[in-house]
């Protein structure tokens, strides 16, 4: 399971095998299976999550039980609460397996400890994090200037390897669409 990440922070980082070896002796590796909690509302989210194989989701859920899907995840892709992750107050949100999964945990000291004594790790994360905040400055753009229909198109344009491998209630929730609207419009595209 760690090579995988190894392969992934030797490329996306540069880190030499020294630096390689501080990451191994603080990584957790664990299995999720299907339906499994990684984190959930009310506990404190103390790690930063890899995703080596599978499928995760970020979801809270609204005061009439709706649930409200706010990230996947899959593999390469790192998952967590961020808002409780940075206070340290227990999370709104909840964080499961779509599919058996394998995962890196790094907790928090560990992690922080990491990214101040490699500066390369310490780059790469910063530029992770700049992204991952355009990102959802851009989704919430979408989401307030974006017909249903466009939101569709984006996110199959843009995540492919998730349309596929989740159920579409679930990206119905992500698209903030009844699962009508989300069965109309799929149905207007096939009809393309």
């Amino acid at each position: 399971m760690f090579k995988t990440f190894e392969t992934y922070l030797k490329e996306k980082a540069d880190l030499t095998v020294d630096e390689m070896v501080a990451v191994r002796a603080v990584s957790i590796e664990k299995k999720i299976r299907k339906r499994q909690y990684l984190l959930q509302e009310g506990d404190v989210c103390h790690y930063n999550c890899f995703i080596v194989k599978g499928c995760l989701r970020l979801y809270r859920v609204g005061e009439d039980g709706t649930e409200h899907i706010l990230r996947f995840g899959v593999e390469n892709w790192w998952m967590s609460d961020r808002e409780s992750y940075n206070t340290g107050d227990p999370s709104k949100g909840n964080i499961d397996a779509l599919e058996n999964s394998e995962v890196i945990l790094i907790d928090k000291p560990d992690f922080n400890n990491l990214t101040t004594t490699i500066p390369r790790l310490n780059n790469f994360i910063e530029k992770l994090k700049a992204r991952s905040f355009d990102a959802s400055q851009n989704r919430i753009m979408s989401n307030i200037s974006r017909t249903a229909e466009e939101r569709y198109q984006e996110f199959m344009t843009f995540f492919p390897d998730i349309f596929y491998r989740v159920p579409l209630h679930m990206i119905a929730s992500y698209l903030g669409v009844s699962r009508e609207t989300l069965s109309r419009i799929r149905s207007q595209f096939s009809h393309k």
